[in-house]
């Protein structure tokens, strides 16, 4: 009796080593899978490359490394950009006010300039378009054009704009952007 005792053991032994090994290679698998899903979302991410060509690992993780600067040069473009154009409003706004800042009236009417400053946001939609939503007052109306005028020194193709009123001061737009280059 013994010998079947010890025979059963080790078919259960056998048994419970298998489910493990297959447990194992079940769970490899899955992470081996959400790796490949990753590196493809990053791939898709890519500009200019053909999605539908698979980059290995290596090459992936490199155009990434190589990416990720140059967007950020431009994003450090893009504030140089907004900051030029908010200096050049304030600019505008605050002629001809030089030594009168000195005073508490003056401080109260440049505080209140500046809350006449455009709000901006910019959402992206894909990697080569952008939508750009400016509220201002309807003062800054000729703000628009030279906002357009920068953006195309920029390589940027406007392909839809919209403008309306609100019932208040306050003008809306919104612009629909192509990168070109």
């Amino acid at each position: 009796m013994p010998s079947s005792s010890g025979r059963n053991g080790a078919m259960s032994t056998d048994i419970t080593s298998t489910v493990k090994k297959l447990n194992h290679n079940a769970s490899e698998r899955d992470r081996r899978k959400k790796l490949n899903n990753l590196y493809s979302s990053l791939r898709s991410l890519l500009p200019g490359s053909d999605h539908t060509k698979k980059l290995s690992i290596p090459v992936t993780v490199s155009k990434v490394v190589k990416y990720i600067p140059d967007l950020q040069k431009q994003v450090d473009k893009l504030i140089q950009g907004k900051e030029e154009i908010l200096t050049s409003i304030s600019k505008q706004q605050t002629a001809g006010g030089g030594d009168r800042l000195r005073d508490s009236k003056s401080r109260k009417v440049l505080a209140v300039k500046k809350q006449s400053l455009p709000t901006v946001s910019a959402n992206r939609v894909d990697d080569r378009e952008v939508v750009i939503q400016i509220c201002s007052l309807k003062v800054n109306i000729p703000l628009l054009s030279e906002v357009l005028l920068n953006l195309e020194r920029e390589d940027f193709r406007v392909l839809n704009a919209s403008a309306f009123d609100s019932s208040g001061d306050r003008v809306f737009y919104n612009l629909h952007l192509q990168l070109l280059s």
